[in-house]
């Protein structure tokens, strides 16, 4: 699914009306009729008190439609406009007339916080005062109106975006954003949606497809892509009868310090659940036993060095390397990291300890492998590319790091991003029971394992992410969100690859044919 961008989605609009024929009046009621429905299948008529709050742009224009149909099948609402300008948008004004016209109920002008109405907790509210094409927060009344609805304690429900949050830049006054319960997209997600900073304020939405024209959306080329069970279907690569071990590579994990061997079983076992055909794990001496017994798929060398890495030398053929899960940041770590880097010909996972090995010395930044996958969680990724200032600033200094340096870069998180030079690809799955020690790990062991099996490293990072997420869901559904360990995740990514193939449920508990 692509994510546009506001300035996108309003030519998209253009074209529409142009090419099919039609009024920016017949898609605006093409929308509200959409929003409509979504109500009316669910209130089946209730009489539960609806607020609808409508601007004097389109996107109030779309509240009006919504509520002159709500009125015309007997619900109990009341419209607000906050008038707070005289600058109306022509298809605002012709819903409003067409609302007066089928109703003696004529909607509320609010002019300032006296107009404010009373919200109770078991009301339902409509969020119709800004969309897309708000440029500058909400300020005065109209911010503090805002505010009354967030402190209503009802169901919000807002169409197309949270008034007061912009669609794709950094939104400037988070007192002034409608706290919506839900957001009734419309065509598409937006980019804001999927960060830190702002998802909060949509948690749940849904994207209902008005009817823009197919082929804009399918030829503009995104802001950034939304990777959902459709897409990761397409990743998935076939295996043959005839395929063997060989067939599927040999990953080579180097990771682990004392006390920090669980990296290196985590990371190697989810190398070996994903589908690696081998997987060597390299260790100081004191992992040697450790490895052993855990993991009695796996082979092992092991450094001089009893308690870290030190020099990293291997005669085996390798498909894939992930390295730093646990190494530490010792110069005689660095120094080894330094000469792997330069005489390496695999592809290669770089994580944990070895991006902060990197962030302390920039020499290793001029050795660096192109086409390396970089897994930073959000304190190792300030480390390497700098503070930012807000989300957006964070994904375009992201983007120059990786165009740079010609590497894939994750942004680990909720919907964690993985980037590309300009390309962004947003992943669906996961879950907070995720938050746990060793995620990571297991993570780097996933894309290894892909990488070795042939994947090349952009569609093993989307896949990859995708897969360590999808197990994160199976697992929590079944023994809690709290009670989940990255030892689950890797135990459960053979599911997450029966579940990519699963027939999904429909209503009735039937399942889809």
């Amino acid at each position: 699914m692509k994510i546009f961008s506001a300035e996108q989605l309003h030519q998209a609009d253009k074209v529409t009306t142009k090419k099919h024929e039609i009024t920016s009046l017949d898609l605006m009621e093409r929308a509200g009729s959409q929003i409509f429905n979504w109500l009316h299948q669910r209130l089946q008529g209730a009489p539960v008190p609806i607020h609808i709050f409508c601007g004097i742009g389109n996107n109030g224009g779309d509240g009006l439609v919504v509520g002159r149909l709500l009125i015309e099948n007997g619900y109990s609402v009341t419209i607000y406009v906050a008038n707070f300008t005289d600058k109306r948008s022509k298809c605002f004004l012709v819903n409003y007339d067409k609302v007066k016209s089928i109703s003696k109920k004529w909607p509320v002008l609010m002019t300032s916080e006296e107009d404010f109405p009373q919200i109770n907790k078991k009301d339902i509210v409509i969020d119709a005062l800004f969309g897309i094409g708000l440029n500058r927060s909400p300020e005065g009344w109209v911010k503090k109106l805002i505010q009354h609805i967030n402190t209503s304690e009802s169901f919000t429900l807002s169409i197309d975006m949270p008034s007061g949050m912009y669609a794709d830049t950094a939104t400037e006054d988070f007192d002034a954003v409608v706290e919506a319960n839900h957001v009734l997209t419309f065509q598409a997600p937006k980019f804001s949606f999927f960060l830190p900073e702002t998802g909060k304020y949509a948690p749940y939405f849904e994207a209902l497809d008005i009817g823009l024209d197919p082929e804009f959306l399918h030829t503009t080329e995104p802001l950034a892509q939304l990777i959902l069970k459709p897409q990761a279907q397409q990743f998935y690569r076939q295996r043959k009868k005839y395929d063997h071990k060989g067939t599927f590579g040999h990953a080579l994990i180097i990771a682990g310090s004392y006390g920090k061997m669980g990296a290196a079983i985590l990371s190697s076992k989810a190398a070996f659940r994903i589908g690696a055909g081998l997987v060597t794990c390299f260790v100081p001496e004191c992992g040697y036993q450790i490895v052993q017994t855990a993991i009695p798929e796996a082979m092992t060398l092991t450094d001089k060095e009893d308690d870290l890495i030190t020099n990293i030398e291997f005669d085996i053929e390798v498909a894939a390397i992930g390295v730093g899960m646990g190494i530490g940041t010792k110069k005689e770590t660095v120094a080894a990291l330094q000469k792997l880097f330069s005489e390496a010909k695999a592809p290669m996972v770089i994580d944990a300890d070895a991006l902060n090995c990197i962030s302390e010395n920039e020499s290793l930044l001029k050795v660096l492998p192109k086409q390396s996958v970089l897994t930073p969680h959000p304190g190792e990724l300030k480390r390497l590319i700098g503070d930012w200032k807000n989300d957006f600033d964070k994904i375009e200094k992201t983007k120059k790091f990786s165009e740079k340096y010609e590497v894939v870069v994750l942004i680990k998180g909720a919907n964690t991003m993985t980037i590309f030079g300009d390309m962004v690809y947003i992943n669906s799955t996961g879950n907070p029971g995720m938050a746990t020690a060793g995620s990571g790990d297991v993570l780097s062991g996933v894309i290894t394992g892909l990488l070795s099996q042939g994947y090349d490293p952009l569609l093993a990072s989307v896949f990859g992410v995708y897969l360590h997420g999808s197990a994160g869901n199976i697992v929590s559904q079944q023994i809690s969100f709290e009670a989940v360990m990255a030892s689950d995740i890797a135990d459960t990514l053979g599911d997450a690859y029966i579940e990519l193939f699963a027939k999904d449920p429909v209503p009735g508990g039937e399942q889809q044919q």
